[in-house]
């Protein structure tokens, strides 16, 4: 009898479990004056389609967040690999939080979090580290 409470626990639980998606590769490149710039990787397009931007943070090795900006509710755009977002945004329309000077030679992580779409197979974070390169040689 004491079994049947545990079977009902984890036959609720495993949707949520078959549910998680899985964590997709994001890029980072040099963009102008070598500000670090995000993207989806390649393979992650061709493999489930640009994803719908809901907002990129990045943050220190702590999880201390540098630089964080957020698409409004009722506006969004597909993330291309063609593309980038750079540190600190050029659209200052949008909700952000000041760019944090970035150090050189610091390991730092970028999340893409993109909204959810109708297909299981497409990642709803998008995740890379990188290391901040020096900005003054430029």
């Amino acid at each position: 009898m004491k079994c049947l409470p545990i079977l009902l626990l984890t036959v609720l639980l495993l949707p949520e479990a078959q549910a998680a998606r899985r964590v997709g590769e994001a890029e980072v490149r040099a963009g102008a004056n070598g500000v670090p710039c995000f993207t989806i990787s390649e393979r992650e397009e061709r493999r489930s389609g640009p994803p719908e931007f809901q907002a990129v943070t990045v943050s220190d090795a702590g999880g201390k967040t540098m630089w964080k900006m957020t698409m409004p509710r009722e506006r969004t755009f597909p993330v291309m690999f063609s593309m980038c977002i750079p540190y600190g945004g050029r659209v200052q329309a949008l909700p952000q939080t000041p760019a944090v000077p970035l150090q050189a030679g610091k390991v730092y992580q970028v999340l893409i979090e993109a909204r959810k779409t109708r297909s299981a197979a497409a990642p709803l974070r998008y995740e890379a580290q990188f290391q901040a390169q020096d900005q003054s040689r430029r």
